[in-house]
């Protein structure tokens, strides 16, 4: 029987704040590869953007750095890297592959695994994957090394149809076998929008976010209209 190759998976995003989706797409994403037999799912990696991103509502790094910290407290295989948001400006997603990759061997759970053994790939929703086709918005080069070069994890939600948007881009379907879709049977619509909403209006948040992260929330006033 050949080999398994270690695999790390990285999510970038805004994480304004975690959730426990963001957590729960780490584990459906482990479970379906770790099910392929050609994987050994050892990292994951979550990134959280530089704070000139600039998207509205978008709060202080080390805020939203240290939430995710305190939401993976209890996990035994996701980290948190602060090279993304620790850097002068905005990076470009293949910068943090790249990155990620190049420490990939220093992490103690692939030490056992040569470098050539060693993949990284992008974790995404649906949304992330469509966003490909929004004009100026990715450059080509990158695309084309992320799923050249990389590959990616894609959580199918409901109503989205990532095969045919697949389908419908030449450079996807010319990479499509290192697009691997993942299909979430349990729906969770939690998302970090909804939660800064009920914050907002003064709404429990209880089993959205991680209790760590929420009491951070509160002691630190995030979120709330007066902040």
């Amino acid at each position: 029987m050949a080999s398994k190759s270690s695999l790390i998976l990285l999510a970038c995003g805004s994480f304004n704040p975690i959730t426990n989706m963001h957590l729960r797409l780490f584990e459906l994403a482990k479970d379906t590869m770790n099910a392929t037999g050609r994987y050994d799912v050892t990292v994951g990696y979550i990134s959280p953007v530089h704070d000139s991103y600039k998207k509205e509502g978008l709060i202080s790094s080390e805020h939203r750095l240290r939430m995710c910290r305190l939401a993976i407290e209890t996990s035994n295989w996701i980290r948190c890297s602060d090279w993304e948001c620790r850097r002068d400006g905005w990076s470009r997603t293949v910068e943090v592959l790249r990155y990620i990759k190049s420490i990939s061997t220093q992490n103690s759970l692939v030490q056992n695994h040569p470098d050539e053994d060693v993949h990284v790939k992008l974790l995404c929703g649906a949304d992330l994957l469509e966003s490909f086709a929004t004009p100026d918005l990715w450059s080509t080069d990158d695309l084309k090394e992320i799923v050249e070069k990389f590959g990616l994890v894609c959580i199918n939600r409901h109503g989205s149809d990532p095969r045919k948007f697949i389908y419908s881009s030449d450079l996807l379907w010319r990479y499509e076998n290192n697009i691997h879709i993942v299909t979430e049977w349990i729906p969770n619509e939690i998302s970090s929008t909804c939660v800064r909403r009920a914050l907002r209006r003064q709404q429990s948040i209880k089993y959205l976010i991680p209790d760590p992260v929420a009491d951070y929330i509160y002691t630190h006033s995030l979120y709330s209209t007066a902040n």
